[in-house]
């Protein structure tokens, strides 16, 4: 019954998937993202038959395993425009630190505005870095892993929305510029949304979502210590 339940739940996502594909296809507009059109699909699917999230997840769980080796394959492009990279290092660096910053400094200040709890916070803090990275940190902060992954994903579906609406009001042209913002800000997400612009926004938005993995982890537990000092 339980390889049932797997082999329907994968099923029920691969077609929940391809139909959303489909409609973006014929009316690409950001609302009908792929990801959050799928999401929405399953989610009121399993609200109308009743069927509870652990059983779903008897299946989905095998997807969510796949998430590892789809960030690793983002290797590809980063070598296939190493070149480009190298020649841009400083602003890959200097994006995705202030990035980084920003987003710690405004979940800080919202939550101070909005009188947030603790444990909230700890969960928000990650959610601008991928979903692995982001569960991993959260646990070792005190956060809620399973809260933290609803905050990246929402940050991932709020970026490939109105990210690109954002940047073009901006003024913002360069595809080295949009690629570090998308994979900055909204990780694998942002991503697929980059790679509708070709090549180059989507390996500088690899390599940003990369290095902001990276550096979050180590700069997330810090920057814990510190906002804590000044949480009362």
């Amino acid at each position: 019954m339980e390889l049932i339940a797997a082999l329907v739940s994968v099923a029920g996502t691969l077609f929940a998937y391809r139909i959303s594909s489909r409609l973006y296809e014929k009316f690409p507009l950001p609302l009908f993202h792929p990801v959050l059109t799928t999401c929405l699909i399953l989610v009121l699917a399993l609200v109308m038959l009743n069927v509870p999230y652990a059983v779903y997840m008897l299946g989905g769980k095998w997807i969510d395993e796949l998430l590892g080796p789809a960030v690793v394959a983002l290797a590809y492009p980063l070598y296939t425009q190493r070149m480009l990279l190298l020649r841009h290092w400083k602003a890959v660096l200097s994006g995705v630190a202030v990035s980084l910053a920003a987003g710690l400094i405004t979940i800080w200040l919202f939550a101070r505005l909005t009188d947030t709890g603790h444990e909230i916070l700890l969960s928000m803090l990650p959610k601008s870095i991928t979903t692995p990275v982001a569960i991993g940190v959260s646990a070792a902060i005190g956060g809620i892993p399973s809260m933290t992954v609803a905050f990246v994903m929402t940050a991932g579906f709020t970026g490939a929305v109105i990210g690109p609406a954002v940047l073009k009001l901006a003024g913002v042209k360069s595809e080295t510029a949009v690629g570090l913002a998308l994979g900055s800000a909204s990780h694998g997400i942002g991503l697929t949304k980059a790679a509708e612009s070709g090549d180059r926004p989507l390996s500088m938005g690899s390599v940003a979502m990369t290095l902001s993995a990276i550096f979050g982890a180590g700069a997330i537990p810090s920057a814990v210590y510190i906002l804590m000092r000044f949480w009362n």
